[in-house]
C-alpha cells in the first residue's frame, strides 16, 4: 500500500516546540503537510514565554525541504486560541488538521492543591483545546473535512496520585473528544485522542530509567494516522508508548434490572452489578440510553 501522505493539508500543533509537539510537526511536514508550529515558549509549569523553541522547530523543517510556520500564542485564552487558528488562515487559507497537544504540570497531593494550579492546568489542557478546535470547526464544518487528535492522559482515564488537576483535564479532553466526534460526523471532521507515554521534558524526572524506550517519535505514528483522511475511526482513545498501541475504551457491564431496586438489593447484587462479563461499548449517548431501555423492556 502507498504511503501515507498530507500534500496540501494544514495542520496546527499546539505545545510543538519540543517534545511530542515537535516530533509530530516535523512528521507531518516530512509527508507534505503545511504546519503551524505553536509553542508559547514557556517553562513546564506554564510560566514565562519565548519564541526561540518554536522558531527552531519550523527552522528543521525548513531546512528539511517542509513548509512551516511559528506561532507564539497562548492555547489558555480565546484570543490566544483565535489567533493561533487565523495564522493557519492568513498563510495558507484553510485548516485541516488540529492537534491539541499544549501541557503544563502543576502536580500538588490533593490536600495541597490551590486554584491556582487547578486553573492553570485546566486552561491550558482542557480550554486550551476548546479555544484552539472552536475557532477552527466552523471552517472545518464548510470544507466538510477535519481531522483533530487530542492529547489525554493514563493519569485522569486510571487515576495518578498528585494529579488531580492534570487528571480532571485529560479526562475532560475524552469528553471533548467523543461530543465533538458525534458532532462532527455530518461533516466528514473525525475526532480522536491518545494518551501517550513518552520522554519529555513534562516527563523525564517521573519516568526514570524507562524514560529512553519512551521516545516522542514512538507516539507520532499513531498521531499520524488518526490525522490521516483514511482514518476510519472517530471518537476513540489510545494508549501509547515505547511500540505499544492499545485501545481504551469506555464500557457498561450488563448490570442488573429490578424494578423494585433497594438499596439493600444493590447492597446484595454488587458483584453482579460490577461484573465485566458481557459489557457494552456505546458509541454515544444514545446508544447507552437504547441499552438501557432495552434492558429496562
Amino acid at each position: 500500500m502507498a504511503d501515507l501522505s498530507f500534500d496540501g493539508k494544514v495542520a496546527i500543533i499546539t505545545g510543538a516546540g519540543g517534545g511530542l509537539g515537535r516530533s509530530h510537526a516535523l512528521e507531518l511536514a516530512r509527508r507534505g503537510a503545511y504546519v503551524v508550529v505553536n509553542d508559547l515558549g514557556g517553562a513546564v509549569d506554564g510560566t514565562g514565554s519565548g519564541t526561540t523553541a518554536a522558531q527552531k522547530v519550523v527552522d528543521e523543517i525548513k531546512a528539511a525541504g517542509g513548509e512551516a510556520v511559528a506561532n507564539y500564542d497562548s492555547v489558555a485564552t480565546p484570543e490566544g486560541g483565535r489567533a493561533i487558528v487565523q495564522t493557519a488562515l492568513d498563510t495558507w487559507g484553510r485548516v485541516d488538521i488540529i492537534i491539541n497537544n499544549a501541557g503544563i504540570l502543576r502536580d500538588a497531593s490533593f490536600k495541597n492543591m490551590d486554584p491556582d494550579k487547578v486553573s492553570a492546568v485546566l486552561d491550558v489542557h482542557l480550554r486550551g483545546a476548546f479555544n484552539v478546535t472552536q475557532p477552527a470547526w466552523e471552517h472545518m464544518r464548510q470544507q466538510n473535512y477535519g481531522r483533530i487528535v487530542n492529547t489525554s492522559s493514563g493519569a485522569g482515564i486510571f487515576g495518578n496520585f498528585g494529579q488531580t488537576n492534570y487528571g480532571a483535564a485529560k479526562m475532560g479532553l475524552v469528553g471533548l473528544t467523543r461530543v465533538l466526534a458525534v458532532e462532527g460526523a455530518r461533516n466528514n471532521i473525525k475526532v480522536n485522542a491518545i494518551a501517550p507515554v513518552a520522554k519529555t521534558r513534562m516527563t523525564e524526572d517521573l519516568l526514570g530509567p524507562v524514560a529512553d524506550k519512551l521516545l516522542p517519535e514512538m507516539v507520532t505514528p499513531v498521531v499520524t494516522w488518526l490525522a490521516h483522511e483514511d482514518v476510519p475511526v472517530s471518537g476513540e482513545v489510545f494508549s501509547v508508548g515505547g511500540g505499544r498501541v492499545a485501545r481504551v475504551f469506555i464500557g457498561v457491564t450488563k448490570g442488573i434490572v429490578d424494578p423494585e431496586l433497594t438499596a439493600e438489593k444493590v447492597r446484595d447484587r454488587f458483584d453482579e452489578i460490577r461484573a465485566e462479563e458481557g459489557y457494552e461499548v456505546p458509541a454515544n449517548l444514545n446508544e447507552e440510553l437504547m441499552l438501557a431501555l432495552k434492558q429496562l423492556g
